[in-house]
């Protein structure tokens, strides 16, 4: 009689867990990221990129642990004790590492290839029959995006199955068999959420979102609005002087007179013009 953990697909069982490990520490992830950026680092750059990946490894393991001994109870019909999460993880890692930086340089290659032997295809394609630019660059991408995605997706294959064939590998060394049903099998899973004492988990949760919550409070920075140090303030013009009243009055009396003089002169040429005489031919 085959065991429970080789009767289901590598792939499939490497991405049911890291599928549902992933979310279930994706919500204590971002309460992670969102502490660093309330202190005013980014979680995706720099020191709070380590920050934010050396604080999701116990997360990681935590959460792999949790979903591999739910999945291989309920699913597989197998009891696994122990340290389960870091032992996945562990190797999970290595195997993830490996696999990417065998991508890395495998999927750049293929990106190279393709767009040179895309360009010299076009090219040739183009002194026979002119192609437009909109259609040329969608051919373009497809021609070299798509062979490149084929091939990460194949790199994507390869990690999940040597990780599925180690999960199969670990629960088989480290698991029993267990005799129970489906049903005993997911009431002993559900046993497994409630606390043994509940005051003492009710207490220890309020206690740990009281603390982050001030946490977060420290670290905000203050509310009032600043520009930000790349980008400086425009620069101003010089200091205007401040408007007295009594002198804009004067200004404004002294035109207000200039303009009387100016009608005045007008009014006078106007009546010298009315009575020059006016010549016996007009």
């Amino acid at each position: 009689m085959s065991h429970p953990a080789t009767t289901i697909s590598s792939v499939k069982l490497a991405w049911a867990l890291s599928w549902a490990a992933f979310w279930t520490g994706f919500p204590f992830k971002m309460i992670v990221a969102l502490l660093l950026l309330a202190a005013q680092i980014h979680p995706w750059e720099g020191a709070g990129l380590i920050a934010l990946l050396a604080l999701s490894v116990p997360i990681d393991i935590w959460a792999l642990g949790l979903t591999a001994r739910t999945f291989f109870l309920e699913r597989m019909g197998i009891e696994v004790r122990g340290p389960v999460g870091i032992g996945l993880w562990w190797q999970g890692a290595v195997l993830g590492v490996a696999t990417l930086g065998v991508a890395y340089y495998a999927v750049g290659a293929t990106a190279a290839v393709c767009q040179k032997a895309t360009a010299a295809t076009l090219e040739l394609v183009n002194k026979i029959i002119p192609i437009p630019v909109a259609e040329q660059i969608t051919i373009e991408l497809l021609m070299w995006a798509v062979p490149t995605t084929i091939v990460a997706i194949i790199f994507l294959l390869i990690g999940l199955k040597l990780f599925g064939w180690r999960i199969k590998r670990f629960a088989v060394a480290s698991g029993q068999t267990s005799s129970a049903g489906l049903q005993e099998r997911v009431r002993e899973w559900d046993d497994w959420r409630v606390p043994a004492d509940p005051i003492l988990m009710l207490v220890s949760f309020t206690a740990v979102v009281v603390l982050l919550t001030v946490a977060f409070w420290v670290l905000l920075p203050v509310t009032t609005t600043h520009r930000h140090p790349d980008y400086p303030p425009p620069p101003t013009d010089a200091v205007k002087k401040k408007v007295k009243p009594e002198e804009l009055l004067k200004k404004t009396d002294a035109s207000l007179a200039k303009a009387e003089a100016v009608l005045e002169m007008l009014e006078k040429e106007k009546a010298k013009e009315k009575k020059k005489p006016v010549g016996p031919g007009k």
